[in-house]
């Protein structure tokens, strides 16, 4: 037990010296210039941006170029489907020409009898 209080103690005194020290020597920190990069010089950092730029615009082109690609097949896929739609639409209006005909003779031959039938007085 002895052990952890004076373990405690020297954490706690030198947790103070440590924020004494800090607060003290923040405002000449703050007036400090600040130093230049050791290992990165300004021109490579540059350089660095400009490359990483490049790539970028070169990725995006070749993203917006398959996505051309893409929507042009899209569009393709869908003037084939709309092409097929209308040729079912045009045989389905041939074939209600035909049901109609084949009903319109139908009642021409009923009017035409019906008209046999009656006399002629009224």
């Amino acid at each position: 037990m002895n052990f952890d209080i004076i373990v405690l103690i020297v954490l706690i005194v030198s947790f103070l010296g440590l924020s004494v020290l800090i607060f003290k020597k923040v405002p000449a920190l703050k007036v400090m210039p600040e130093p230049e990069a050791i290992f990165f010089k300004k021109e490579l950092k540059k350089k660095i941006k400009e490359k990483t730029k490049e790539v970028i615009k070169e990725r995006s082109n070749s993203f917006e170029a398959g996505l051309h690609k893409l929507l042009s097949k899209i569009r393709i896929l869908s003037l084939k489907i709309d092409k097929k739609m209308s040729d079912w639409i045009t045989k389905l209006r041939e074939r209600s020409l035909e049901r109609t005909k084949g009903l319109d003779n139908y009642w021409k031959e009923i009017k035409a009898s019906v008209k046999k039938k009656k006399p002629d007085g009224k």
